[in-house]
């Protein structure tokens, strides 16, 4: 039952619980009213949603729209230099993270095949070779060096490149462009040249892959006639960017997580057979993409709310992850914890395709990091690593870290 609290004027957004925490406000208002409503900086009347039940119906329930061409896009925060939006969005072709069925079961079918448990599982050998290659670079180099830059971020990179059939020597190309365009505030003007370059690109690669198809999922999907250019530029869009800025923030703040729990990191070194449920515990603990938004198309009952038709609607997956009637003591990290059902990975129609790609990824990386650096540690005070807050993907902007000794 809510409790009368104030409307949030926009979205609680300061890390001011410290790096690993939701914003104060975002608990306090979890607690007092998990369906509240919420002032957009553009006036809009719209809601924020943070109580784990009631993120989880939500987002199971397809009358909540995930497109952005039915309503005015409104924005929760303060974004300089744009324009108050008075007319929807277009439909991004092939971007079918913002579509609902029918034309969301269309695209995403064309890939449940790539992505089975099956085939992640033939990949896993692969994946645990490319971890061990990277730490192998990473222990010539003398430290202290950035983990971001030469191990977070090249290990999915890597990955997701072979995957898809994107050239790795090209991912100076959408790992700049991809971060431009996750920055929240960046004006409108270079965020779009950041998503037109990167269009442009895969425009371009998946035209070759129509014309000349190798053995990649982008190939495979180029075969399919009934697929047109922008369509696959949109999937290779949206698999790209998913497929790469995720894991790498997970990673690298994963291990600032565990740097910062030095028990719990020791429970991994003395117990690895831990690890894959540390993995789901890190992920429901910092939740990486945290925002996500959904638009009523019609009155909707949500937990003692009605939420009227047009309403744009704000959830918090990392305030969910944190509430405590579903998980106990769950500001703490705990790689003891059975963080099964955390919303880390979405939930319904729109749950992440790419989730036990994910999972091997983290798994492989945080065991092989462990092993191979038994005294990492970090190279600066913790407050003073660059936390990724004016970013739509949660993370650090850098890590640098520091050892004295390697294993092999």
């Amino acid at each position: 039952m809510s409790r009368t609290v104030p409307v949030p004027q926009g979205l609680p957004m300061e890390r001011d619980a410290g790096p690993f925490d939701p914003p104060r406000d975002l608990t306090r208002l979890r607690e007092a009213r998990p369906v509240s409503p919420l002032l957009f900086p553009d006036g809009h009347e719209g809601w924020l949603v943070t109580g784990y039940e009631a993120v989880r119906r939500l987002m199971a329930d397809t009358r909540f729209s995930s497109r952005q061409d039915i309503g005015v896009l409104h924005v929760p925060y303060e974004t300089p230099g744009m324009p108050v939006m008075t007319e929807p969005s277009p439909q991004v072709p092939g971007l079918f993270i913002a579509m609902d069925p029918p034309d969301h079961t269309r695209l995403r079918r064309r890939l449940t095949g790539a992505f089975t448990v099956k085939r992640m599982k033939m990949l896993e050998e692969h994946i645990h070779d490319i971890v061990e290659r990277q730490l192998d670079a990473m222990a010539r180099l003398a430290p202290p060096v950035d983990l971001v830059k030469e191990f977070a971020l090249p290990v999915p990179s890597l990955v997701i490149c072979e995957m898809l059939g994107v050239p790795y020597e090209d991912r100076e190309t959408f790992q700049v462009n991809s971060a431009k365009f996750l920055v929240k505030d960046q004006p409108l003007d270079e965020k779009m040249a950041a998503y037109g370059a990167l269009t442009t690109y895969l425009a371009e690669l998946v035209t070759r892959k129509r014309a000349t198809p190798g053995e990649d999922i982008l190939s495979d999907l180029a075969r399919q006639d009934d697929l047109t250019v922008e369509e696959l530029t949109g999937i290779a869009f949206l698999l790209l960017l998913a497929g790469h800025e995720t894991t790498a923030n997970m990673l690298a703040l994963g291990t600032f997580a565990l740097l910062e729990h030095p028990g719990q990191l020791a429970e991994l070194r003395v117990h690895p057979e831990l690890l894959p449920g540390a993995v789901e515990e890190l992920m429901r603990y910092l939740s990486v993409a945290d925002i996500f938004y959904r638009y009523a198309t019609e009155d909707i009952e949500l937990g003692g709310e009605t939420i009227g038709k047009g309403s744009t609607v704000v959830v918090s997956l990392l305030a969910a992850n944190r509430d405590p009637l579903r998980f106990d003591n769950p500001d703490a990290l705990d790689v003891r914890r059975a963080a099964r059902g955390h919303l880390s990975f979405g939930h319904g129609v729109h749950q992440c395709l790419g989730q036990q790609l994910a999972r091997i990824e983290m798994r492989a990386g945080f065991d092989g990091l462990l092993r191979r650096f038994p005294t990492l540690e970090l190279a600066l005070p913790a407050d003073e690593v660059r936390l990724r807050t004016d970013m739509n993907i949660y993370g650090v902007h850098e890590l640098p870290v520091t050892w004295t000794e390697a294993a092999r």
